[in-house]
């Protein structure tokens, strides 16, 4: 099992910055996909960005609506993901999700509770 926790949420300006935490407990996450989702409300989730490591290199994706404006990043060491959100906008706001992958060819396994994102205009 992998318990996810995520932090950071708050209420900010539009044109503002947000850096989202996701602490992984129970097992190493170092091989496994790291991914952040959203779902706003009466909308589904949708997928935000996420980071995979292969051992030596890092490759991270990006919905295009985030693309340019947010940054995924990983501590293997301290088993932290991370999302840095900049240039916020009103349509950025949502419950924030971190989520584990164990196989690529499959859905994620395991998720964080959330944590909320508020921007104003």
């Amino acid at each position: 099992q992998v318990q996810l926790v995520e932090s950071g949420g708050g209420l900010v300006q539009a044109g503002g910055s947000l850096r989202l935490s996701c602490a992984a407990s129970g097992r190493t996450v170092t091989s496994y996909t790291m991914g952040w989702f959203r779902q706003a409300p009466g909308k589904e989730r949708e997928f935000v960005a996420r980071i995979r490591w292969s051992g030596r290199t890092t490759y991270s994706y990006y919905a295009d609506s985030v693309k340019g404006r947010f940054t995924i990043s990983r501590d293997n060491a301290k088993n932290m993901v991370y999302l840095q959100m900049n240039s916020l906008k009103p349509e950025d706001t949502a419950v924030y999700y971190c989520a584990a992958q164990y196989n690529p060819s499959s859905s994620y396994d395991w998720w964080g509770q959330g944590t909320q994102v508020t921007v104003s205009s």
